[in-house]
């Protein structure tokens, strides 16, 4: 529904029209892309997150500051990095709207990935770059920071203060404190 002068009306009758012309499979045509492009990119963005976090605040002490930055960075590298997939998503997604049979007809993610290819080069899998990284960067901030925010600090040991509250790095703590106390 967020396509430009879409037709239809409400998500209803989207969802029933998306059915009657294409068929339930329709709803996931684009499911394994999908996958293939979130599976990279949280690897990325956890990888990203946490050299960026050890340059900006080497001493590892609490600093929600660290948190946002670092999360909103690593989530535009993920994103920069993840685009191709991004681009090829979006055909499948968009494909029952297109005019041009070879795009309507377009069945997964090779054959995606080969009509970009042919039309428009490798350039074509870096359109939306610049947008995917502004629009994803706040919110990979924002749920980094939301995250340690909600997240209760657990009593590991009274020696520990104020570790940081998200689960990735409660783990890492536990671990530190337990070969630290062999």
């Amino acid at each position: 529904m967020q396509l430009h002068g879409s037709v239809y009306k409400s998500i209803g009758h989207c969802t029933k029209t998306v059915f009657r012309t294409e068929g339930f499979t329709a709803f996931y045509v684009s499911y394994p892309t999908t996958l293939c492009m979130t599976v990279p990119f949280t690897a990325l963005q956890f990888m990203a997150y946490e050299s960026i976090s050890k340059t900006m605040n080497p001493t590892g002490r609490y600093d929600p500051y660290t948190h946002c930055a670092a999360g909103g960075l690593a989530g535009g590298f993920a994103a920069g990095l993840t685009t191709p997939l991004d681009v090829i998503k979006t055909l499948l997604q968009t494909r029952g709207t297109a005019t041009d049979p070879e795009l309507r007809n377009v069945s997964g993610l090779w054959q995606a990935a080969a009509i970009i290819k042919r039309r428009d080069g490798y350039r074509g899998f870096f359109r939306g770059l610049k947008p995917r990284i502004i629009t994803t960067m706040p919110s990979t901030a924002i749920c980094w920071s939301a995250e340690y925010y909600s997240t209760p600090l657990p009593s590991i040991d009274a020696n520990i203060e104020a570790i940081t509250r998200s689960a990735y790095e409660m783990a890492k703590a536990f671990f530190i404190a337990r070969n630290e106390s062999r």
